[in-house]
C-alpha cells in the first residue's frame, strides 16, 4: 500500500512539472504575478545563459584616450560574453543601492563592494527592471532575469548591464 501512495504521489509530480513545460523545452519564468500587454505567451522564455561572476572577471582592459577623463582604461569584453549581448541570461548576487531610483547586482555585499575599492567594476552589473523598480534591501541576494548587454566605449556607464530584468528567486 505504501509503495502505490509513493508511486501515485511520483506521477503526480511529474504530471504537475510537464504542465509548466511544453514539447519545446520552453519554461514558464515567475514574474511575480505581472503579465505585461503581450500576456502569458511573453513569459514564456527560451532556456537563459547563467552567466557566473567568473566569467564576467575574465576581463582585460586597455588604456586609451577620453575626450573628457584623458588616459583611460577601456574593457575588452571576452568572447564568450559578446556572443551573449542582447540575449536573455541569469545571473545571481547582492543588491547594492545606486541613489534612491536605482540598484545594481554586485558580487560582492555593500560592505565590499565596487565602490569601497575592494573590487572592480566587472564585479557589479547596472538593473533595469521590468515595470519599474520593486522595493529591495542592501545585500539582499537575489537571482535575476534579463537581456544581457555590455559596454566597451562609454566611460560613464557599467561595463555589465542586465535590462527588462525580473527577480526569479529572492524576493
Amino acid at each position: 500500500m505504501r509503495k502505490l501512495y509513493i508511486i501515485a504521489v511520483l506521477v503526480v509530480m511529474i504530471l504537475v512539472l510537464e504542465s509548466f513545460s511544453n514539447s519545446s523545452g520552453k519554461t514558464a519564468v515567475a514574474n511575480h504575478g505581472q503579465i505585461n500587454e503581450k500576456g502569458f505567451a511573453a513569459m514564456i522564455q527560451k532556456n537563459p545563459d547563467t552567466l557566473s561572476w567568473k566569467l564576467l572577471g575574465e576581463i582585460k582592459f586597455l588604456k586609451k584616450q577620453d575626450k573628457v577623463y584623458g588616459e583611460v582604461q577601456f574593457p575588452v569584453i571576452n568572447t564568450k560574453l559578446k556572443q551573449t549581448q542582447k540575449k536573455r541570461i541569469v545571473m545571481s548576487g547582492f543588491i547594492v543601492p545606486i541613489d534612491n531610483k536605482s540598484y545594481a547586482l554586485s558580487k560582492n555585499v555593500f560592505a565590499s563592494c565596487f565602490f569601497c575599492g575592494k573590487s572592480g567594476p566587472e564585479t557589479i552589473m547596472g538593473i533595469k527592471f521590468r515595470g519599474g523598480n520593486p522595493k529591495l534591501r542592501t545585500d539582499q541576494y537575489v537571482t535575476i532575469e534579463g537581456t544581457f548587454r555590455y559596454n566597451d566605449s562609454n566611460v560613464d556607464d557599467w561595463i555589465y548591464h542586465i535590462e527588462d530584468a525580473v527577480i526569479v528567486k529572492g524576493k
